[in-house]
């Protein structure tokens, strides 16, 4: 047996948007079941996301620690952003996320892993890179605010981080579902295995 996750959409016979937010909104859709009922399924639209795994040459992954108001708590993440344009490659949000957040640069990019955050909840879809062959960029550092301005920056090694995740002390997404594939990669066929940096996306399709 193969185990795929495959494409399907069921019948929606009326939808309405109650929220529309800066980036994101909430949308009701009545969705016919296969027994023949209506549900109402509520759930966020969300452009889409990607993050970068960024790996230094001494085995250390680049972290930032930033305030989040939902969850009221400090994490530990790795970098990452909104895919805020329409059709945009993720690839160049993914660097242009690096860049802003660390005003770091790196020369070997592939895919990480693609995951969907919340998928009973939102339709959110994450790419996340692996970047190495890291460097400082050049010219001056990108201008954050908000919380972004109160953000902290560390390289931890990639075994400590599992640890924090095991552990249950380290709870963003990304950084878990990074460092975990990351460690696996390393374990298995290697990270010269993994898909290219420009691999396809169905869950948001991009121009090359």
């Amino acid at each position: 047996m193969t185990i795929k996750d495959t494409a399907e959409e069921w019948q929606v016979t009326a939808s309405r948007t109650p929220f529309v937010g800066n980036k994101t909104s909430v949308r009701t859709d009545d969705v016919v079941m296969p027994d023949g009922t209506v549900a109402h399924r509520d759930y966020q639209v969300h452009p889409g996301s990607v993050a970068v795994l960024a790996l230094d040459d001494a085995g250390r992954v680049l972290v930032i620690r930033q305030y989040r108001h939902p969850v009221r708590q400090k994490l530990w993440e790795i970098p990452a952003g909104l895919l805020d344009v329409p059709g945009e490659n993720p690839l160049h949000a993914a660097q242009r996320e690096l860049y802003e957040e660390a005003h770091v640069k790196a020369e070997d990019w592939r895919v990480l892993t693609d995951v969907y955050t919340t998928p009973g909840g939102c339709d959110e879809a994450v790419r996340v890179f692996l970047a190495r062959d890291l460097s400082e960029a050049e010219g001056e550092r990108f201008e954050v605010s908000e919380e972004e301005a109160d953000m902290e920056l560390a390289r931890i090694p990639l075994e400590e981080l599992v640890r924090g995740v095991l552990g249950g002390e380290l709870h963003n997404n990304c950084l878990v579902v990074g460092a975990l594939s990351l460690y696996a990669a390393l374990k298995g066929d290697g990270v010269d295995a993994l898909r290219p940096a420009e691999a396809p996306w169905p869950a948001r399709p991009f121009e090359v």
